[in-house]
């Protein structure tokens, strides 16, 4: 990929998952020309604090939390519900800072996850037949042919929310909705409800004496306004290229080119072909990228996309999430960091435990089972571990809400249960409970993992 790249050059290359059937073609370039009008939603110099932030993941010296929902809907979207999402990843990431004993980089997927790719362009039930539905910013989930018709002005709407989104989410983070004893007062709730409480309450009592011990000499918010405050970056998969490139901007002090739609964006397992025109866009703007790294991938071809997304090695700029599911993870996970690691790439290494490991229930409700999900992210740390890399993150489909969609947890849902809150407009997601569940569990593991360096530093 040497020719010369600007924010269209994307519409010369193969596009997978992008929608080519609506029905007004002069009503969908109106949509784009109006969203080219609109202010960013993201800044250049936010992208930039992210990036330096995972180099530091890249480096050992933190870990990346990111997780949200499977899809954002315009139906559910409720200020409850960004709220308690915001709070799930923030009681997960007091956890994880304690246990780890590094800062946790926390970035949602949210303000802009509308879009999904599909396995199929269509969806038959009975004897009828309809384009499928690809997220609310393309068409409607109902079964039914007008609702199933790609509508442009579902981009601007999506436009909309997300900026709504933001606005709140940055009000959360830095009004004192995320002081830090407040969030350990929410997780205290949760451990005293959990069936496996007795377990958590050991780490969860050690926070609250170190919080005690901070207080007494002097360390409170009102004379440590970081305690007060959190960093909270956005992310969503860039898979309909029309709305990236709309939202692709020029930073007025650097000149480089910034997808002002998140701080982040990731390519997915269906669009990573290295000919195609996800890469072909993702290559050319500044934000820090992810790649989902499936159990097809080879090391060749892995450092081949390296080299087309991160050229210059820059430490921070690219974050690869394995999804392989519980049982090929340990086989296809460490050939991949093994090369990179003999290669000298700087990248951060995080794990989705999500999408290799979904299954149909008998009932036909789409589940997870959650010791799966634990399954693969243990591998992944022991893995990470085994080839001298460092277990950067996790990336997650979840809720703050109380859904029933995913099985398992200390909660135990079953296949019973799924009928009663299953919610979502595509993946199972895990509820709040087994969100914060898995953070302590990946706490203890990361914690045991890291005792063995830290006795050698010691020695």
């Amino acid at each position: 990929m040497t020719t010369r790249w600007t924010p269209q050059s994307w519409r010369s290359k193969p596009a997978r998952q992008i929608p080519t059937d609506y029905p007004d073609p002069a009503a969908l370039k109106r949509a784009e020309d109006q969203l080219r009008a609109m202010p960013p939603l993201v800044f250049a110099g936010e992208a930039r604090r992210l990036k330096a932030e995972l180099a530091r993941v890249a480096a050992g010296e933190a870990f990346l939390l990111q997780g949200g929902d499977c899809a954002e809907s315009f139906k559910e979207f409720h200020a409850d519900t960004i709220r308690d999402t915001f709070r799930v990843m923030l009681q997960m990431a007091v956890v994880l800072t304690f246990a780890g004993r590094k800062p946790v980089v926390k970035v949602g997927r949210i303000a802009g996850q509308f879009a999904k790719p599909r396995s199929s362009e269509i969806e038959t039930v009975g004897d009828v037949t309809l384009p499928s539905y690809r997220g609310d910013i393309v068409n409607g989930m109902e079964f039914e042919a007008e609702a199933r018709t790609p509508d442009p002005e579902r981009l601007l709407r999506a436009y909309a929310q997300s900026s709504s989104t933001l606005n709140l989410l940055r009000a959360l983070a830095g009004g004192g909705y995320a002081d830090l004893y407040n969030v350990h007062k929410w997780t205290l709730g949760f451990v005293g409800d959990s069936p496996l409480g007795a377990r958590y309450r050991d780490l969860a009592d050690k926070i609250s004496e170190t919080l005690s011990f901070m207080e007494s000499i002097g360390i409170t918010a009102d004379r440590n306004p970081e305690i007060h405050r959190v960093e909270f970056f956005t992310s969503h998969e860039a898979l309909l290229l029309n709305y990236e490139e709309a939202l692709t901007r020029s930073d007025s002090s650097t000149g480089e080119w910034y997808d002002t739609s998140a701080h982040m964006l990731w390519i997915g397992e269906r669009t990573r072909q290295l000919d195609g025109a996800h890469l072909e866009y993702a290559r050319g703007v500044r934000n820090p990228l992810g790649v989902k790294c499936g159990p097809t991938m080879e090391p060749d071809e892995l450092l081949r996309l390296i080299d087309v997304l991160n050229p210059a090695n820059e430490p921070g700029r690219l974050t690869l999430i394995g999804r392989f599911g519980h049982d090929k993870a340990g086989q296809r996970l460490p050939k991949l960091m093994s090369a990179v690691k003999r290669e000298g790439r700087h990248v951060v290494w995080s794990i989705d435990p999500m999408h290799g490991n979904t299954l149909k229930a008998a009932n036909g409700y789409k589940t997870r089972p959650f010791d799966r999900i634990l399954t693969e992210v243990k591998t992944f740390i022991e893995a990470a571990h085994a080839e001298g890399v460092h277990p950067g993150g996790v990336h997650l489909e979840m809720t703050g809400q109380n859904v029933t969609e995913c099985l398992g947890g200390a909660q135990s849902v079953t296949e019973d249960d799924l009928s009663s809150r299953y919610h979502t407009h595509c993946d199972p997601r895990l509820n709040a409970d087994q969100a914060l569940e898995l953070a302590f569990l990946l706490a203890e593991k990361l914690k045991a993992a890291a005792q063995p360096s830290r006795r050698a530093a010691s020695a």
